[in-house]
Parts: structure tokens; sequence; C-alpha cells
């Protein structure tokens, strides 16, 4: 099994003023993210709003994912994250045979589960996949934060468990990250990967492809090309992060799918709002072109003309 590498871009729920997703609109982001020149496609992560979507609406959206980026020769994941682990192992079985480059999972998420249930979890999720490969996302929030000795002891129980997506950390982490798990891949927050690249990130889900797939496969390709420059971007970055976005969270009680989905407004590069899934708060629409604002003066290489929809 192949580990993966590079900048992933989210599939993002394009979302009508009714609420409902707009598959037309979905069709033409995904187009237009196959186009991008990112490693691949992922669905179901945070910004793509799993936790709201029904069985129906992720089936259609795997579907559309697996024949648009399968038409291209785009490689991609299938994100199976559910709070309920049945539901995910159910939706697993159903992707294992569609092309998928590997599939994204999470631990049961309503109860924290016990070192034993992970063990079953684990099991269960190798058995469901077949010879499709797994990435364990394991983000700040979830109710079990693992170690890296905890995630080196579920590689070895599944041999299809082939990388995390990880908050990341110091240059000790990585450091015990290169001891622990060699040739297994470790994907970092889009915002650190330039300070993450030499030490033994192997690339990210990126939140900065949300605001500008441009920027992030920018970012990533000098931090081996051009370690400084690379830093000063990084540094850019996270300062529009931290000064026009992340306050968000507690000035308008944004969650982080909301600040994803905001970045994707203020970028302009495909057809995707601010508006969430009910019941879930949007940014209000005069918040985007503030930060577009922010977001232009302080980080210009973001600039990615918008493709026409025959592209």
């Amino acid at each position: 099994m192949t580990a993966p590498q590079g900048i992933w871009g989210a599939v993002l729920l394009p979302v009508d003023m009714q609420g409902a997703i707009d598959w037309a609109a979905l069709v033409e982001e995904i187009d237009i993210l196959c186009a991008s020149g990112l490693t691949g496609l992922y669905t179901n992560g945070t910004a793509g709003e799993f936790h709201a979507q029904t069985e129906a609406e992720f089936d259609r959206l795997t579907d559309l994912v697996a024949a648009r980026a399968g038409a291209a020769g785009v490689p991609f994941q299938i994100g199976v994250c559910q709070s309920n682990p049945r539901v995910a192992r159910e939706r697993l079985a159903r992707c294992r045979n569609i092309g998928a480059a590997g599939a994204q999972i999470i631990l049961p998420d309503w109860w924290p589960p016990s070192p034993p249930e992970i063990d079953r979890f684990i099991d269960g999720m190798q058995e469901a996949a077949g010879d499709l490969p797994l990435i364990l996302y394991n983000p700040p929030h979830a109710k079990v934060r693992l170690s890296l000795d905890q995630i080196a002891a579920l590689r070895a129980r599944a041999p299809g468990l082939v990388g995390a997506k990880l908050p990341g950390g110091d240059a000790a982490w990585y450091e015990e990250r290169r001891r622990l798990l060699p040739g297994f891949s470790v994907f970092v927050a889009g915002h650190t990967v330039a300070f993450g690249r030499p030490l033994g990130a192997d690339g990210a889900y990126s939140n900065v492809a949300c605001l500008s797939p441009l920027l992030a496969l920018l970012h990533w390709r000098l931090a081996q090309d051009d370690p400084p420059r690379a830093l000063d971007l990084e540094a850019r970055i996270q300062a529009f992060m931290q000064t026009h976005v992340v306050p968000l969270v507690a000035s308008h009680g944004l969650s982080h799918a909301a600040l994803d989905k905001l970045m994707a407004a203020v970028g302009g590069w495909g057809p995707v709002s601010e508006r969430l899934m009910w019941p879930h708060v949007s940014a209000p629409p005069g918040m985007v072109a503030a930060v577009a604002g922010a977001a232009r003066a302080l980080l210009p290489e973001m600039v990615m003309p918008r493709l026409p929809k025959d592209a």
C-alpha cells in the first residue's frame, strides 16, 4: 500500500439559499480542484461537514468525486468519518472498490473509547477496508488524543493503516515521529508545513487550500526549494489566521468548519460560499469582503483565477 504525500484539498459543500447541497456547483468545484495541481482531493473532513450529511448525501457525494476525479486522473480519498462506528464501517465497505487512494477514519466520537475499544475499532475498519489504505484523523478536539507510541502500536496491528492526520508539534515531536513511524505518512496542519516538511511532515489535508489551492501548493514547494521564503510565507499565513480568522470563534461562535468555508469564500476560487449545513452557524455574508481585503494585503500570492465551467 502506498503511503500518501503532498497537499490534498478538501471537497467543500456548496450550500444554496434553502440550505441544501447545490450539486451542480459541487461538480464545478470538483473540476476546479482537479485542475488546480493539488496532489489529490478528499471528502468529509471537518470542512466537508461529514457530521451534517445524510447517508444518501454521502453516497451521492462519493459517487460524484469518484467519477469526476477518476476521469481526470486525480487521486482522491473518501472520508468515512462518523461518530457512530457502525455507520463508519458500513460507509467504508461501500466505497472500498471505487478506485479511491485511501479512506480517512476517526475514532468513535460520542463516548471516549477505551484502549480495547480502539483496538476493536481499528480491527473492524481494517477488515472492512480490504486493500484500501486507511488514514487516521486524530484532531485536537478528538475525545481521545493518541500519542505517537499509540499510533505506532495501531500501525503494527493494522498493516493497512498507512498514515495519520495530526496537529504536529515542535522539533522534539518530529524527532519522535521519525523514530516511531518510519515509512508512515504524517499529515500536519496546512499552515505549519514550512516548519514541518524538513523535519518529517509528509503533507497536509490543507486548511490553506481552503483559502487558495495555489497558495497551499506554493507554500509546500517552497518548504523544499526555498526554506527562508517558505518560512516568511508561513509567518504571514499564520498572522492572517490568528488576526482575522481564529478570533471569530469567540466573537461570533463559529466552528472550524465555518472558518474553512469563510476562507473558501474569501479566496473566491470556486462556487463555495460561507454557508454551512443546518443547524450550524455561518459567517455573516458581510464578513467575507472584510476578511478578503486583509487576505489580499497579507498574502498577495493567494490569487488564483477561477476557471470557466467548461475548462
